[in-house]
C-alpha cells in the first residue's frame, strides 16, 4: 500500500502525517506538492493539517483551487482512501468531497488539547479497528473547527451513517451542530476530521489511539485487495 501526504504553502501537519504512516504501518510514503498532477501510484491520499495559504479568505478556500485537488477528486472516484485532518478538512468541504463547512469556533478562541471522541462508525475503512461506540483520547489544535450543515444535511448524515466521531459527552469544544468530530462521503471512502490522529501515535505524545486509524486503512486496502495480512 502506498500513501501520498499532500503538502500546501503553510502546512505544518504534513511531516508529522509522514512520520505517523511510518511508525503505524511502516507502508511506503511521499510527500506530494500541491502542483502536482498524477496520484494514480497512490492507494491512500492525506491531506494534512496547517494553515494552507495562510489561511487568506477562509480555511481551504483557496486550496481547493490547487492543482492536485483534480487529482483528489479523482482518486474520491475510484474509490481510493482519502482523508482530511484539520485544515485538510476544511479543504475537502470547500472542495465538495464532503459536505458541510467549518466556522469559527464558539468563543472564538483556538482550541489546543486533547479531547475525547466517540467512534459512531467502526465500519469504516478508518476506523475497522476501534470498538463501536469507544471512548478515545485525540488532540485539536484549531480555531475554525465549528462543524455546520443544515438540517437536511444533518439527517442526511445520520441515515447514511456517514457520521465517523462525536466529541464524547459534553465536551463539544467548537460548538459544531450534533457534537460532529468527522465525517464520511456517502460511499465512505473520504474522511475529514478536525481532531488530529497522527498526533496520537505514541504514549509520548499523551494517547496513542490514533494508530488505529492507520491500522485500520491499512486492513481496509488489504481485504480490499485480498491480501494476506502480515506481521
Amino acid at each position: 500500500m502506498k500513501f501520498a501526504v499532500l503538502v500546501f504553502p503553510g502546512s505544518n501537519c504534513d511531516i508529522d502525517c509522514y512520520k505517523a504512516v511510518e511508525s503505524t504501518v511502516g507502508q511506503p510514503v511521499d510527500y506530494v506538492w500541491h502542483t502536482a498532477t498524477d496520484l494514480s501510484a497512490y492507494d491512500a491520499i492525506l491531506v494534512p493539517g496547517g494553515f494552507s495559504y495562510g489561511d487568506y479568505l477562509r480555511c481551504g478556500a483557496i486550496a481547493r483551487f490547487a492543482g492536485v485537488m483534480n487529482e483528489v477528486k479523482k482518486a474520491a472516484e475510484q474509490g481510493k482512501f482519502i482523508l482530511g485532518i484539520c485544515n485538510g478538512f476544511q479543504i475537502l468541504t470547500e472542495a465538495g468531497l464532503l459536505p458541510g463547512a467549518l466556522i469559527r469556533n464558539t468563543g472564538l478562541k483556538f482550541r489546543c488539547h486533547g479531547t475525547p471522541l466517540e467512534v459512531v462508525n467502526n465500519t469504516n475503512p478508518f476506523t475497522n479497528q476501534f470498538s463501536q461506540g469507544e471512548i478515545i483520547d485525540i488532540p485539536i489544535a484549531h480555531g475554525e473547527g465549528n462543524y455546520y450543515c443544515d438540517d437536511a444535511t444533518l439527517a442526511e448524515l445520520k441515515a447514511n451513517n456517514q457520521i465517523i466521531f462525536r466529541y464524547a459527552g459534553d465536551t463539544n469544544p467548537n460548538g459544531s451542530v450534533d457534537n460532529i468530530a468527522g465525517i464520511s462521503n456517502k460511499a465512505g471512502n473520504v474522511v475529514g476530521m478536525m481532531p488530529h490522529p497522527e498526533r496520537a501515535v505514541d504514549q509520548l505524545l499523551g494517547s496513542e489511539d490514533g494508530k488505529r486509524m492507520f491500522t485500520s486503512i491499512l486492513n481496509a486496502w488489504r481485504e480490499q485487495h485480498g491480501a494476506a495480512v502480515n506481521g
